[in-house]
């Protein structure tokens, strides 16, 4: 090899060297990258080192494929005349196969992203009276998402998802709003209480019927047991030669006298003087003796009256 051509090829390998540098770059991910040639579309390129020859081949974009998010505040009017400010938030990409219509067929997505949502919310939203708006506001993102898809998707763009994320009403309105909240807030409150109070008056009258019902209970209990006593009393006089109706006055007259003697030892009751001689028991016995064996006979006759009346 002569000297001309050892010089010619240390020329040539740093030029070769200097353009393969000048042609290399790399497309990030989620991101596509459209050469032009000459002023002229000439390729899309994906993610990874890629090759262009230099000063031939020009990055004219770089698009981003991620989904991006825009936020437009609509002002408008409902049916029955309130001024609400909505807003809408749309997310939306590049779809992957339509990055040249994307790049070429329209210069700014968000202006006309902006103008088709005002264009859908002036048109929904006047329809619907206030409280409408806040019932169906996801029918409102739905239309919205609806007409954006079918226009946008002619430009290379894909509409992920549509919201309505603020419904700001005229304050005048809000404070109404809130006055009609606090009214009912109260109303609910007042009824939740009347429950209540209706509640503890069922329980306090069924507590009262219970104590009633315990306490006849107990008197009737104690009635027994008084009748129990007696009849036994009557029993062991009956063994000591007395009969049923002497006894039965008996136990009447020491109930009699117990009875006063309870009321004197008692501190706080009223002291109630009797007339009394030496023949008061005596004839308070007697008394009590003739009214059992005229009760015992006037029974007698009706039993036997009833038992003549069955034979026949």
């Amino acid at each position: 090899m002569d000297i001309p051509e050892v010089q010619l090829q240390l020329f040539i390998i740093p030029i070769l060297i200097f353009l393969i540098i000048q042609g290399l770059f790399m497309v990030k991910q989620q991101t596509a990258v459209i050469i032009e040639r000459f002023g002229k579309f000439h390729s899309i390129r994906k993610s990874g080192i890629q090759i262009k020859i230099p000063w031939v081949d020009k990055i004219s974009a770089k698009m981003n494929l991620r989904i991006q998010q825009l936020d437009v505040m609509v002002e408008t009017k409902t049916k029955d005349d309130v001024f609400v400010k909505i807003k809408v938030s749309v997310q939306f990409q590049v779809l992957a196969d339509k990055v040249y219509d994307a790049y070429y067929e329209l210069e700014n997505p968000h202006d006309q992203i902006t103008s088709y949502i005002f264009d859908v919310v002036r048109a929904e939203v006047p329809k619907m009276k206030l409280d409408d708006v806040f019932e169906k506001k996801d029918d409102v993102a739905i239309a919205v998402k609806r007409e954006i898809s079918v226009a946008m998707g002619n430009y290379g763009y894909g509409i992920v998802k549509a919201l309505v994320t603020d419904i700001d009403p005229d304050q005048e309105v809000k404070n109404a709003m809130n006055k009609i909240n606090s009214a009912e807030r109260l109303k609910v409150a007042a009824q939740y209480e009347g429950d209540a109070e209706r509640i503890r008056i069922v329980e306090k009258a069924k507590a009262e019927a219970e104590s009633k019902r315990l306490q006849g209970q107990g008197i009737a209990d104690q009635r027994r047991e008084i009748a129990r006593g007696l009849e036994d009393s009557v029993g062991v006089l009956n063994q000591a030669g007395i009969n049923s109706q002497e006894a039965s006055a008996l136990i009447v007259i020491t109930q009699h006298y117990d009875t006063l003697q309870s009321m004197g030892d008692a501190a706080n009751s009223n002291l109630i003087m009797l007339p009394n001689s030496p023949s008061t028991a005596s004839d308070m016995m007697t008394s009590l003796i003739a009214s059992f064996t005229a009760a015992q006979s006037a029974t007698g006759h009706i039993n036997t009256k009833n038992a003549k009346d069955n034979k026949k």
